[in-house]
């Protein structure tokens, strides 16, 4: 008699390995974001695209750093401020219930990171999950002070300078945030846009600094791991 295949076991090996790479798939929902951070302006499939992507990538994260429960419990409050405003995508304004939840989106991706970075850093032995797990970091520090970016422009109002020759609007928007953080990390600089206040200057030379001193830190790190490998432990 012909056996019948054993598509439980299957579904179950497929699905650990998929849930193996947790830093993988909250990498791609992030990158993913960031592609489409352009075309969210424009409403239509792309801005319900965007608003998919990033309540996934909320849920995603808070999957991937597997907490015990007291602190899932602190990461799903956390998370509720940071998945409303993936959701509703509104513009930041003075009012305190905006930069409340600002502040706590803000504090959510802190908490993340910080996890992220333990889980990555502790390891003896790097590979590709720590790897995607670095660059996870590296991209969430980027949405964080886009964040902040967006809250210090709505308690002052001219906290960022656009230059009109360069740019179709004079009120810096979302994705203007968004570019000048990623812009600032990678130490690229941000033409057109300019930092005025002080509070506006020191939090980008504050990302300036985390950006590089994260790139030294996680390459003096992959280098002192695949250089002196920790010898495999004896019975």
């Amino acid at each position: 008699m012909a056996q019948l295949p054993l598509h439980p076991s299957t579904n179950s090996r497929h699905l650990t390995d998929l849930t193996g790479h947790k830093f993988f798939l909250l990498f791609v929902f992030l990158l993913a974001s960031l592609v489409l951070y352009p075309y969210v302006q424009n409403g239509g499939f792309p801005y319900f695209a965007f608003r998919v992507l990033g309540s996934a990538a909320i849920v995603v994260a808070v999957y991937a750093i597997r907490l015990r429960r007291t602190l899932l419990v602190v990461a799903l409050l956390l998370a509720a401020p940071a998945l409303l405003e993936r959701m509703l995508l509104r513009e930041p304004d003075p009012g305190a219930l905006s930069i409340l939840n600002i502040v706590l989106s803000f504090v959510f991706d802190v908490f993340i990171v910080v996890i992220i970075f333990k889980r990555v850093f502790t390891k003896d032995q790097p590979n590709s999950e720590t790897i995607f797990g670095a660059l996870c970091i590296y991209l969430l520090v980027g949405f964080a002070f886009a964040s902040m970016y967006g809250m210090v422009a709505a308690l002052q109002p001219k906290a960022f300078y656009l230059d009109p020759l360069t740019n179709l609007h004079l009120i810096p928007n979302r994705f203007d945030f968004v570019y000048y953080s990623f812009a600032t990390i990678t130490s690229l600089g941000a033409t057109g846009i300019t930092a005025v206040t002080a509070p506006a200057r020191s939090l980008t030379v504050i990302e300036g600094l985390l950006g590089v001193l994260y790139l030294a830190v996680l390459i003096a790190r992959l280098m002192g791991a695949y250089r002196h490998p920790s010898a495999p432990a004896h019975p």
